[in-house]
């Protein structure tokens, strides 16, 4: 459904992640305390959640198979459909990680030491397929997923903060794989921005634009 080459991936992933790690660092503690548009979560959860996820992303960027690709870009999140399963555990369990810190901004340590371990294991990463969470994917869907992962919660920093948008490669990236899982494209007037809100449910559509959205409007959200 959606495939992308190692190189146009792995350019996502970094740029997305430099971006992300410069928007966290620049919050405050309080900043940090903010809601997020992640039910349950403030941003300081956000960024808790983004860095134990890179961390287990480390694993996958190294796991070089023989195997045959059984998911690709998109099909990837289809083992985590929204709304699928009750998400409290997990919603509690990042709240108890988080509240761990002394001070909010405390946890950007461990993101900056994640960032830089992923920066580096990428930019040395084959072109090839992976293992990952129980699949096989090739390098360039692989990467691209977690532009998809750091866009989508780049955007959940900004429900109440004013933060700098997340890169455009990431955005047109997220874009392709919403309008992949809905299986249509979403209106051309729409901004990638948009299409990935309402494609994540971090935006309502109203009638307006569930008609211009045609038969994809019936499939929206299709990430959690």
């Amino acid at each position: 459904m959606l495939t992308v080459d190692h190189d146009t991936g792995r350019a996502a992933l970094l740029g997305e992640l430099e971006r992300f790690v410069r928007v966290v660092g620049a919050a405050g503690d309080s900043d940090l305390l903010a809601a997020s548009r992640c039910h349950g979560w403030t941003v300081l959860d956000v960024v808790v959640h983004v860095r134990v996820g890179l961390q287990e992303m480390l694993g996958g960027v190294v796991a070089t198979t023989d195997r045959r690709p059984d998911r690709d870009a998109a099909t990837y999140w289809t083992a985590f459909p929204p709304g699928d399963a009750d998400a409290v555990d997990g919603i509690l369990w990042t709240r108890r990680t988080a509240s761990a810190y002394r001070r909010p901004s405390g946890a950007m340590e461990h993101l900056r030491m994640v960032a830089d371990a992923v920066r580096a294991a990428v930019t040395r990463m084959p072109d090839g397929a992976v293992s990952f969470q129980g699949h096989v994917l090739t390098s360039g869907d692989l990467l691209t997923t977690w532009a998809v992962e750091l866009a989508v919660h780049h955007l959940d920093l900004g429900r109440d903060l004013d933060v700098a948008p997340p890169t455009a490669a990431s955005l047109r990236l997220a874009r392709a794989t919403v309008e992949a899982l809905a299986g249509a494209p979403l209106p051309a007037a729409w901004s990638d921005l948009m299409c990935v809100l309402v494609g994540t449910g971090r935006a309502a559509l109203n009638a307006e634009a569930r008609a211009a959205a045609g038969p994809a409007a019936g499939m929206l959200p299709v990430l959690g």
